[in-house]
């Protein structure tokens, strides 16, 4: 990231889009994972909607770490959007559907999630300067 399209870009700000890209890079990870080896994924018996909602992350994990890579606008939005979602079905699938009491690991996972959402919201106005705009957003 210290060459090209990152040319210029101040050191923290390549960093934290580093760590995010990394993060939706993981996720991709979780997912595939998940997919292909269902004893790996959720123990609970998940809605169809929800189900197809968390497979469709191995499609917009990704896009949105190739986007934020390539610094694009709509790499920002699309994290949004990917974090916060992701962090409101973790939260149905593991208060509303887990009749598990307490702690459970799920329920730590959706806490991770939603604190990368809110940081992820709360650096945009921080990071979205250093992205490149469309030739029409330009002018």
């Amino acid at each position: 990231m210290s060459t090209g399209r990152w040319r210029g870009v101040p050191l923290a700000v390549r960093c934290v889009v580093a760590v995010v890209v990394l993060v939706f890079a993981y996720g991709t990870g979780v997912h595939v994972v998940q997919l292909l080896l269902p004893q790996f994924g959720p123990q609970l018996d998940l809605p169809g909607w929800l189900t197809l909602y968390f497979t469709s992350l191995t499609l917009w994990d990704p896009l949105a770490a190739l986007l934020l890579a390539a610094r694009r606008v709509q790499g920002l939005v699309l994290g949004w959007a990917v974090l916060l979602t992701d962090a409101a079905a973790n939260g149905y699938a593991n208060y509303v559907l887990d009749p598990a009491g307490g702690v459970t690991p799920g329920r730590i996972g959706q806490a991770v999630i939603t604190a990368l959402a809110v940081g992820l919201v709360a650096l945009t106005p921080w990071l979205a300067p250093w992205f490149a705009r469309s030739a029409v957003q330009r002018h």
